[in-house]
């Protein structure tokens, strides 16, 4: 009986090695400073308030456009709530007049993806960054006051 108990804990031992080695830390190396947006689910900053959520979507049927063109927040912390159930993967990418990029999205196909950043008045761009997709009418501005 002892015998046969080895030869299962030792498989069942490097099983439990092998499978928590194949976990990991998801998060990157690029941890800048700047207020550019993170699409994972990050717990609520409170140096940022409440903040508020816009919600943009891709179009479901596959066409090159959002579901608005059109949007308003106010300034400080905002979430972007982006859903792209199309079959074509899209993104979103908010800069400001100057260029300067302030959030963006992971590029997703059927699913959803939040961006969380601080944001300035002013009026801004936003657009899907996917070779093409601005140029053929994927963009639109936000206004925040």
């Amino acid at each position: 009986m002892k015998a046969s108990l080895k030869f299962l804990v030792v498989p069942l031992a490097v099983g439990a090695l092998f499978f928590a080695g194949c976990g990991g830390d998801d998060s990157s190396d690029d941890n800048s400073s700047s207020d550019t947006a993170t699409t994972q689910s990050q717990p609520a900053d409170n140096s940022m308030g409440s903040g508020q959520v816009l919600n943009l979507a891709a179009d479901p049927s596959g066409q090159l456009a959002y579901d608005k063109t059109e949007l308003s927040a106010k300034a400080g912390k905002v979430t972007l709530d982006f859903t792209n159930e199309s079959p074509i993967g899209h993104n979103v990418v908010i800069e400001d007049s100057s260029g300067k990029e302030i959030a963006s999205t992971d590029t997703i196909t059927g699913q959803s993806t939040t961006a969380e950043f601080k944001i300035k008045p002013g009026t801004y761009t936003f657009y899907c960054s996917i070779p093409g997709h601005e140029q053929a009418g994927m963009k639109g501005t936000l206004t925040v006051q």
